[in-house]
């Protein structure tokens, strides 16, 4: 057979079934089906003993223990991320240091007359400490995402955490404050309130520096043609009395001199009104959050909203913006930089001369508005259920939230409790994202949780960069939009890196019963990893790979000398290293993370073999 043909083989077997559209009245799955199906969608994989432990529970004690976090203990996990000696420190007082050092170096230089000069010895030394602090925030931030999939007992709350951080999606590298906005983004905005209500978690996100940075909202002001809440006249007065009395205060001080002492005040006064001197001058309306926040938060691009609605929108978030480091960092409605005009946002009047008022109207609109309550639960029945997920669960989804307000716990409920959950359809219906296959493989083998930042780098080489997507749509949904040749390769290729340890913290003597297996017959290896990996069950074309120790597909591209092009090169997919003209990464790209530094492979033999090609299973990945 062709290498084309075996491929196409192989993409048949990944690709996932359709879901029927009617309504059952019973839960079709057996009993352990049923748990093991809730383990594969309501955690990120289940551990060794998970299984039993539920069925000890019980299923249904087992899910509702799940949708309150709260109670659920996680002292361990908690224990573990105290180590992360970076992310733990205040990110506002990081960000200041990182923007103090480059105004030094800027006045620096303008007081010298070498604006084009080269930076000084010093001055190279504190950018580059200023850099490094920066690159390892989100290091540590992307390791204690993965740490927290991996170890968490609330795994139910990391699930709805990993789906919010992707249905408001925010990209890492918008700029340089934006990796000290993210830790706050994780940990104080979405997390909390992934199961709270919907309309807590959107002003939440509208109001966070991460989302009014990457979206622009931090800079958008009303057109000049527009009256504002604080004429600019006004503005300036106000801000020259408060200069002037804070220098009546502190006659002797000067302010942004190097080696001068400066009043803590005063130079808070100056950041803010160059701050504000800018947006001023530089300033105009942005609809980009206005968009976004009707187009991917809320109502979907179906929504029913109109162009002049996403105006009107931009219009009434105007001065939702963010102090400066200097001054405390975080979200300020500033009056000056307000449309003050009457909107009309999907036929709602909003009165004019009001100020915050606007944006949390439109807030309150937006959050409560059918298309938002169907766009919502579609999105959430397609992540737990399938990718084309039963109306009839939609429907029902929806029914909630408007009945609830928003109810983010009460929609999940009903999706993850309703017979269509427990479809024979249902059952391994979704293709698992990238980091999806990671955490599970991570899971499986009984791993510790990894500070360093290798999972993150398997992660980002299968395709999937933690804070790592630029646009604000997040990544896909479906599995459809994952599964091509190179990334099946690739995630074979990962469960053979899997079970050669090379996931920091796996290790496959970790799986129970691993000694025992060593020495047993091959039949009795693939039946025990079967049970283990794979849930109890795989087609007779996944079993037979396990008993050939071959796998069609790497044969092929092995025979071909073709497949793999990526891994051989040594480059993570998705990624943005130089690359030369025939599509290979030139020297100096990073290396493979699932092989040595040749990107060469180990050879397994024996249970080692079977566990590799098991984690490279369509079955597992499937969830």
């Amino acid at each position: 057979m062709r290498f084309a043909q075996k491929a196409l083989t192989l993409a048949v077997l990944f690709a996932t079934p359709a879901v029927a559209q009617t309504r059952l009245d019973h839960r079709e799955l057996a009993a352990d089906q049923q748990i093991i199906h809730a383990l594969n969608r309501l955690t990120f994989g289940a551990r060794p003993g998970d299984v039993q432990k539920v069925r000890s529970i019980g299923l249904d004690k087992w899910v509702e223990q799940q949708l309150y976090p709260g109670k659920i203990d996680n002292s361990s996990l908690e224990k573990f991320l105290a180590h992360y000696s970076v992310l733990n420190q205040n990110q506002n007082y990081l960000l200041r240091e990182y923007t103090e050092v480059q105004r030094d170096r800027r006045l620096a230089r303008r007081e010298a007359g070498d604006s084009a000069g080269r930076p000084s010895r010093d001055e190279n030394m504190a950018m580059q400490q200023a850099g490094l602090t920066r690159r390892r925030v989100v290091g540590e931030l992307q390791s204690s995402r993965v740490a927290r999939a991996v170890s968490s007992n609330r795994q139910l709350e990391e699930v709805m955490t990993d789906f919010w951080l992707n249905h408001f999606n925010v990209y890492a590298q918008k700029g340089p404050p934006q990796a000290y906005y993210l830790a706050e983004y994780d940990r104080d905005v979405i997390r909390p309130r992934a199961m709270g209500k919907f309309r807590d978690l959107l002003e939440a996100v509208a109001k966070s520096p991460a989302m009014l940075f990457y979206l622009d909202n931090a800079r958008s002001m009303a057109d000049s043609t527009r009256p504002r809440l604080v004429s600019e006249r006004e503005r300036e007065r106000r801000a020259d009395a408060a200069r002037r009395a804070m220098r009546r205060r502190n006659p002797r001080r000067r302010p942004n001199i190097p080696g001068t002492l400066m009043s803590p005040d005063l130079n808070e006064a100056d950041a803010a009104m160059r701050q504000r001197q800018n947006q001023l001058r530089n300033g105009g309306l942005n609809e980009n959050y206005g968009r976004e926040l009707l187009e991917l938060h809320t109502l979907g691009v179906d929504g029913g909203y109109t162009q002049q609605d996403v105006i009107n929108v931009a219009r009434a978030l105007t001065g939702w913006t963010l102090r400066p480091p200097a001054t405390g960092g975080g979200f300020i409605f500033r009056p000056e930089m307000h449309d003050a005009g009457e909107k009309i946002v999907l036929g709602h009047k909003l009165k004019p001369n009001r100020g915050i008022e606007d944006g949390e109207e439109v807030l309150d609109i937006v959050s409560r508005h059918p298309s938002t309550a169907k766009y919502v639960a579609t999105k959430l029945a397609r992540r737990f259920i399938s990718d084309n997920p039963p109306k009839a669960v939609v429907d029902q989804a929806a029914a909630v939230f408007l009945k609830t307000d928003g109810d983010i716990r009460e929609v999940v409920r009903s999706i993850i409790t309703s017979n269509e959950f427990y479809s024979q359809q249902a059952f391994r219906a979704k293709v698992k994202s990238p980091f999806e296959v990671v955490v599970s493989a991570m899971r499986a083998m009984n791993a510790a949780p990894d500070s360093t930042p290798r999972t993150a780098q398997m992660i980002a080489y299968l395709g999937e960069p933690i804070y790592g997507h630029q646009a604000p749509n997040g990544y896909p949904e479906t599995g459809d939009a994952w599964m091509n040749t190179g990334a099946i390769l690739n995630r074979i290729n990962f469960g053979i890196a899997a079970a050669a340890n090379r996931i920091p913290g796996a290790r496959i003597a970790g799986i129970p019963g691993f000694d025992s297996l060593a020495s047993a017959p091959r039949q009795k290896q693939v039946d025990a990893v079967v049970a283990m990996l794979l849930g109890g069950s795989a087609s007779a074309v996944t079993r037979a790979v396990l008993m050939s120790g071959e796998n069609p597909l790497l044969a092929a591209a092995n025979d071909t000398a073709i497949a793999m092009t990526e891994a051989e090169a040594g480059e993570p997919m998705m990624s943005d290293a130089p690359r030369d003209n025939g599509n290979r990464p030139r020297a100096g790209a990073r290396q493979n993370p699932l092989g040595r530094p040749n990107g060469a492979l180990p050879q397994l033999k024996g249970i080692a073999q079977v566990i590799g090609l098991a984690l490279g299973s369509p079955e597992f990945q499937r969830r």
